[in-house]
């Protein structure tokens, strides 16, 4: 039998060759960091091509695959992509001693990895919604001595002041609040639901007090509480023109003009380049 860490370790190399990371520190913190011990007991359910599978055994060698494994099938709720979480990790580039708070932190896994790109020095507040999962996340994270594990809508929390917020549930819009506890140079992903038809992982600079975006890739996450929705929206992107935004404003700031792809009550998408 192979052991588990040999195992662990190439999945994390498979990893960082398939998102094409350039930074060793995410492929060692995958290869450090137990899956088994975020999912619950085994066999599992996993989902791979729309379907759900049921694992031959409690072995955890059966996890270390780019799958999802369920948490909740009645609600939906997974423990995300491996390979595409790499692929995030990479696009904000996670430093040592920087703060981020992880919205949608399910039971904890993701969170692991992200205290291990931080530290030294920099600290992960998981902040998750369902209550049975804030539970089994603050015992798997407990090893974790980095990470504070929060109970509740983060749509409607004040966040810390935060290097990165790094989001794992569907948004129209995020919420000014967010984009106002960003630090200096601070970047918030996430995944933009403008609409059910639309799935973009978009990325969000700080820069000199404005905010320069982009949408890198397809992305698809069950909606976030409270800003999940796009009831306030005053216009709403084509998929098209969603993937052609380049800057994110205060609507107190700046009015919407012609390059406006999505407009909100607070803030809206354009698709000019900060000046």
């Amino acid at each position: 039998m192979t052991d588990i860490t040999e195992i662990r370790r190439f999945y994390a190399s498979m990893l960082a060759a398939q998102a094409g990371v350039s930074d060793p520190r995410i492929e060692q913190a995958f290869a450090s960091v137990p899956r088994e011990n975020f999912v619950g007991p085994g066999p599992w359910r996993v989902v791979a091509g729309g379907h759900l599978f049921k694992t031959p055994s409690d072995d955890p060698a059966h996890l270390y695959h780019d799958i999802l494994v369920s948490l909740d099938a009645d609600k939906g709720i997974n423990n995300g992509e491996p390979l595409l979480h790499a692929m995030w990790m990479s696009k904000v580039a996670l430093q040592p001693g920087e703060s981020v708070c992880h919205v949608g932190a399910g039971s904890g896994y993701y969170s692991a990895i992200l205290s291990l790109l931080v530290s030294p020095g920099g600290t992960v507040t998981a902040i998750e919604i369902e209550p049975e999962l804030t539970v089994r996340a603050a015992r798997n994270l407990a090893p974790y001595t980095n990470v504070k594990v929060v109970h509740g809508d983060a749509t409607t929390l004040d966040l810390p002041p935060s290097n990165v917020i790094y989001v794992n549930a569907g948004l129209a819009v995020p919420p000014l609040s967010w984009l106002e506890s960003l630090k200096p140079g601070g970047r918030l992903i996430f995944p933009w639901r403008p609409k059910d038809s639309i799935g973009l992982a978009v990325l969000v600079r700080e820069v000199e007090g404005r905010f320069a975006c982009e949408a890198f890739m397809n992305s698809w996450f069950i909606p976030c509480s409270g800003v999940g929705q796009a009831s306030s929206a005053k216009l709403l992107p084509t998929r098209e023109t969603a993937t052609r935004i380049r800057s994110l404003w205060r609507t107190a700031e700046r009015r919407p003009d012609e390059s406006a792809v999505a407009i909100f009550d607070d803030l809206w998408f354009s698709s000019s380049a900060l000046p």
